[in-house]
């Protein structure tokens, strides 16, 4: 019984797949590699380097590893970048999505676990956004996650499909020291760079309305979110109900400052963040709860900040051994 993990050679699908594989559960990966790495999925995993666009090859996968399910990470992640990009945003995450669906069909896999995005709320108008908070993506890569929601759900009616959307935000942290964030633009590698480099981080705009002035944001730890991707995976072969989402949230989050002062006290290098102006569309705060994935998808959250740092500071000091 095995699950294709799409986009499983990125920083969140190789955790999703060693979490299938410590629960004992079978996996392969597709991935084109356009942000993954082949390194980071397990010689012992199934690995098909390909897009999601190719609907034959996806078909061909899906009946060589005898798939039951999905879990579809694989997308063009970059919000800030999408504003500039939105066809090639569109293309990858509603289209890509899209031929998915239709090889699943085609092969009969009727099991989804869905990558979504907090993106998909804009900028939330109450404090705690829970599954019921109204959605007003302000980005094509919002927009495109939420799209993808619509298509699982249209999908269902017309074939039975059983699915569900997991939305989070910022993910952090490492489960292992094989495996570091990569991205360009998410403020943990942003931060551990600098300091690998010998420059100074930078804190844009401190003077929100949070207690001390910079961003609260949910930040939570990836090994943590791999395991209620399996927790999803296995309610859906088991045929329980699941909500048709679930935020994973942290419930109360973290401002900006507060990992900086982490990311100090870790890491052990001294700094003082450059204060720089704000950033145009960076609301003051935005958290989810948690409440119904602790229900269904044994989530919580099971690293404090510092573990959350420590991690992701020593799986990027590995990778620099590791050249």
């Amino acid at each position: 019984m095995t699950w294709l993990v799409t986009g499983g050679a990125g920083y969140i699908g190789a955790h999703v797949v060693r979490a299938f594989l410590e629960e004992g559960l079978e996996c392969a990966v597709i991935d084109d590699l356009s942000s993954g790495h082949r390194g980071f999925v397990p010689e012992t995993v199934p690995f098909v380097e390909g897009s999601v666009l190719d609907t034959e090859l996806l078909v061909g996968a899906m009946r060589t590893h005898g798939v039951v399910g999905v879990v579809h990470l694989a997308g063009f992640k970059y919000a800030g970048v999408s504003v500039q990009r939105p066809l090639h945003t569109f293309e990858q995450n509603v289209t890509g999505t899209l031929h998915l669906l239709q090889a699943m069909q085609v092969v009969g896999v009727d099991k989804i676990v869905y990558s979504s995005s907090a993106a998909t709320f804009g900028t939330p108008q109450e404090p705690l956004v829970t599954e019921t908070s109204p959605t007003r993506p302000e980005s094509p890569y919002g927009e495109s996650k939420l799209v993808g929601e619509w298509l699982l759900r249209d999908q269902a009616v017309a074939t039975g499909l059983r699915h569900t959307s997991l939305r989070y935000f910022n993910v952090v942290g490492s489960g292992s020291d094989t495996i570091h964030d990569t991205s360009p633009h998410n403020l943990f590698p942003l931060v551990i760079e600098a300091l690998l480099e010998g420059r100074t981080p930078q804190i844009y705009g401190a003077d929100y309305d949070t207690p001390d002035g910079t961003c609260v944001r949910d930040y939570v730890h990836v090994a943590d979110l791999a395991l209620s991707h399996v927790a999803a995976a296995r309610a859906l072969v088991e045929e329980r109900p699941l909500e048709p989402v679930y935020n994973l949230g942290s419930g109360d989050g973290l401002s900006v400052r507060q990992v900086m002062d982490a990311m100090r006290r870790v890491t052990g290098v001294d700094f003082t963040p450059e204060l720089q102006p704000r950033r145009p569309g960076d609301p003051d705060r935005i958290v989810a709860s948690g409440e119904l994935a602790a229900r269904d998808l044994d989530w919580r959250m099971r690293h404090d900040v510092d573990e959350m740092v420590a991690s992701a500071w020593r799986a990027r000091r590995a990778a620099e051994v590791a050249r």
